[in-house]
């Protein structure tokens, strides 16, 4: 394990004193653009549309960014920026649609384009102020490589604007209120396919919203720490460590900042990854000596899924299961005040949204060792400011294994949804040892960093093979791995063939009970990550 810092200290500044407000108009990328400001070193916060305008003052943003839309501004009752933004006085940035919501409120002309900008598009900078200096082409004329993805375009700037960037379907690709700070921009400069993109955002951040870059890693733990310390004093903390990053990231934050009032509660449901327990008690118990209560329900977990085929009923057995286990074992310990849990911000945003309509609820399985609301504990989360990026940022300040803050997303529900159908125990183990290989070639060959999720999933099929001079019918596994940015789409990770045979060979050869390895090739979509 790695050296922590000292991170007795408190923050060296307001890490929330400049913040950048987010209005989402419905984009699939919103979520990006606030991961970006932070990465530009200023908090952000991701709001709806028509939030309500007492709302927009008590925020007090540096700075606001307008998200592109699925809509269109000509329709009857499009969403619309509440004139109050124009009224707060700060910079404001409009991206795609954002930047056509703009235009048209403040007495531009939006319509249809006669040819859709989808994918790579070349922006060339006129004058901007926003844009100057940025350059992707070799010679002559600046040139920005860009990714559009919009129907309609920005016909007529608005009063006060100029036009200050083309393309070649967009004439008004870029547009500027330098007096006012108002910018707008037709392309995303949020997705890695804008080359300059990160740039952009730090300069609208830095200089013109005037955001000093506080938010670090050490400033966050740091402000976690005495945010912790002061809610819960000298009280006593229940944590239910599961092993995944942000359990674990949790526990090691609120170890920093109240040691010995801090209680985890491991529940070993059985169907976690080979040895991963054992892995859980080492790291936590034995040398961050944080007081860990292993509790063994692996015989509850599996004789509770016997005969459960559907995906779902698994999910909702495993959760309800494992809230049962963890009530038990709270009910045993004495002084209990609060309830920590790893809630991170995009949980936060789809839950909000699923209140409001606006969102998709949240799939069960992430919602596994969730608040049991029969149990009458206060609650604290501290990173539940936090994208995912930004927790395993932390996790390596406190000092965790990086083997452990990087590691792939592991489904609430565990193996319970990698073995497709029944879950038995005799297949849970045969998938652990088939996926503990495949994941140690995979850090053998310095592959592992180079995808985004890699795993095995065992079908519960027989497939006939020839093991010396006989023939045997074992079961199937298929491999797993992608490529993805934000897992809302992925693409199948092109691993060597020689890589995915030697995978195979070792799986047949010592693995007893599997006699064939597939490779799964679809994208998401139409697939899914996960099989179930």
């Amino acid at each position: 394990m790695s050296e922590a810092l000292d991170l007795s200290s408190a923050p060296e500044a307001d890490i929330h004193a400049h913040r950048i407000l987010i209005l989402d108009f419905g984009s699939q990328y919103t979520q990006l653009i606030a991961r970006r400001v932070r990465e530009a070193g200023a908090y952000s916060e991701i709001h709806p549309w028509d939030m309500k305008e007492t709302a927009l003052a008590d925020i007090a943003p540096s700075g606001v960014v307008l998200s592109g839309g699925p809509e269109s501004v000509n329709l009857d009752d499009p969403p619309r920026v509440a004139q109050a933004v124009f009224e707060l006085g700060v910079p404001v940035l409009g991206i795609c649609y954002g930047m056509q919501a703009m235009a048209a409120q403040l007495g531009g002309r939006v319509a249809a384009s006669e040819h859709r900008e989808f994918g790579y598009a070349e922006v060339t900078p006129i004058g901007s102020a926003l844009l100057a200096g940025l350059d992707d082409g070799d010679a002559g004329e600046p040139m920005l490589k860009v990714w559009m993805s919009h129907g309609d375009r920005v016909e007529a700037v608005p009063d006060g604007f100029v036009v200050a960037g083309v393309s070649g379907n967009s004439p008004l690709a870029v547009m500027e209120d330098r007096e006012r700070h108002y910018y707008g921009v037709q392309f995303h400069p949020e997705v890695t396919h804008t080359i300059q993109g990160q740039v952009i955002i730090e300069r609208f951040v830095h200089d013109i919203c005037g955001c000093p870059g506080d938010w670090t890693a050490g400033n966050i733990v740091a402000d976690a720490i005495a945010s912790v310390r002061e809610m819960v004093g000298d009280g006593k903390v229940l944590l239910g460590l599961s092993g995944g990053v942000d359990s674990s990231v949790v526990a090691a934050l609120l170890h920093e900042a109240i040691g010995d009032q801090l209680t985890c509660v491991f529940v070993d449901h059985g169907l976690l990854r080979h040895h991963e327990g054992d892995q859980v008690m080492d790291t936590f118990a034995e040398h961050m000596h944080i007081n860990v209560v292993r509790v063994n329900a692996a015989d509850r977990f599996f004789n509770a899924l016997l005969g459960v085929e559907d995906p779902e009923e698994k999910r909702k057995i495993i959760g309800g299961l494992f809230i049962e286990v963890f009530d038990e074992q709270a009910k045993k310990l004495e002084g209990i005040e609060w309830l920590a849990q790893g809630t991170i911000y995009p949980d936060v945003i789809e839950s909000a949204g699923a209140k409001t309509g606006k969102a998709h609820v949240i799939k069960s399985h992430h919602n596994v060792g969730g608040l049991p609301e029969k149990m009458r504990m206060k609650l604290v989360e501290p990173l539940r400011e936090l994208f995912k990026d930004e927790v395993r940022k932390i996790g390596i300040e406190l000092g965790l294994p990086r083997e452990m803050v990087y590691r792939h997303p592991f489904p609430g529900p565990g193996l319970g949804v990698r073995v497709i159908g029944e879950v038995k125990r005799e297949f849970v183990e045969l998938l652990q040892l088939a996926d503990d290989i495949f994941i140690e070639e995979l850090r053998l060959n310095d592959l592992y960093d180079k995808t985004s999720q890699a795993f095995a999933v065992f079908l519960p099929v027989r497939s006939v093979g020839v093991m010396g001079d006989g023939r045997k019918y074992d079961y199937v596994v298929a491999l797993r791995a992608v490529e993805t940015i934000d897992f809302m789409t992925a693409r199948w990770a092109r691993l060597p063939y020689d890589f995915l045979e030697h995978v195979s060979l070792r799986i047949i050869n010592e693995v007893d009970g599997i006699s064939r390895v597939t490779y799964d090739i679809s994208g998401k979509p139409p697939a899914t990550i996960e099989w179930e």
